[in-house]
């Protein structure tokens, strides 16, 4: 028999929802965010056939910039030109923050660029701020955040040390809701560029969103994760290993599979003595 929210208890399933992490109501009817369609092949590298997720109507007029649509060819232009021009990283965070064509920055408190030591050769990417880093300014300090550092921990990694943290997207989008296809074509310049920077040895991609944009594929994080890739880029020298692991926001939800989260991270640990890492 199912219970309607009439006859289930309103505080009971509130509750329900903000320990699912809903705090925005933001329609009538749920959307499945949880996969990126075939059209994130179109999130290839420049000089790759990479194209816009949308193409535009209309060519923008004068001040048409703080409203220019996501996805346009002149706002992802944009953000290439920007993303090239930083030669530091802390020239590429400025470049983000002038950075017009992404909305998410119009309802987020801060950007969340990154977090731990930018000298190190270690670099995990995940998907979005949430709530606790959208307050706080830092990549990975909510809960989840927590969670990540007793799994570096347990390998012998720290923030404080030997890894350096970013996000694909680093402004929150509203509601912590999956950042939208075109978000993270804009979005992902910007984050190759900063991995090209940063140049570390080892890559490590948290999650379904931040392996699927910077590996380029429709392949979902369960089938990807754990195995060894490499990511390349016109601005690097030479390829970087990268490792796709599970989110640690979706070890909390399904607990079950931190034995396989485990495992990979024994993988990852083999593969930094390996490279004289650790």
């Amino acid at each position: 028999m199912s219970l309607s929210i009439e006859s289930s208890d309103p505080a009971a399933l509130l509750q329900f929802y903000i320990d699912c992490g809903a705090d925005e109501a933001m329609g009538d009817v749920a959307l499945d965010r949880t996969k990126l369609s075939d059209k994130v092949a179109l999130f290839t590298q420049p000089g790759q056939g990479a194209k816009p997720a949308l193409a535009p109507t209309s060519m923008p007029g004068p001040g048409a910039a703080d409203t220019a649509p996501l996805g346009t060819i002149e706002s992802l232009s944009d953000a290439r030109a920007l993303a090239a021009e930083a030669k530091t990283i802390e020239a590429l965070k400025a470049a983000l923050e002038s950075f017009r064509g992404l909305s998410l920055k119009r309802t987020a408190t801060q950007i969340v660029f990154s977090d731990g030591n930018p000298a190190a050769r270690i670099m995990l990417v995940g998907e979005a701020p949430g709530a606790d880093e959208d307050r706080l300014g830092r990549p990975f300090v909510g809960v989840s955040g927590q969670l990540l550092d007793r799994m570096l921990g347990s390998i012998g990694l720290s923030r404080e040390s030997n890894i350096y943290i970013s996000n694909v997207i680093n402004w929150r989008p509203p509601g912590n809701r999956s950042p939208s296809e075109a978000e993270i074509a804009l979005s992902l310049p910007f984050i190759q560029r900063h991995i090209e920077l940063v140049n570390p040895a080892v890559l490590i991609f948290a999650g379904g969103v931040a392996a699927k944009a910077l590996m380029n594929t429709s392949v979902g994080i369960t089938r990807l994760r754990g195995k060894w890739a490499e990511h390349t880029s016109d601005g690097l020298k030479k390829p970087i290993p990268a490792l796709p692991i599970f989110h640690p926001a979706y070890l909390l939800r399904s607990p079950q599979e931190k034995r396989l989260a485990w495992a990979d991270l024994l993988k990852l640990k083999a593969r930094l003595k390996e490279l004289g890492i650790l």
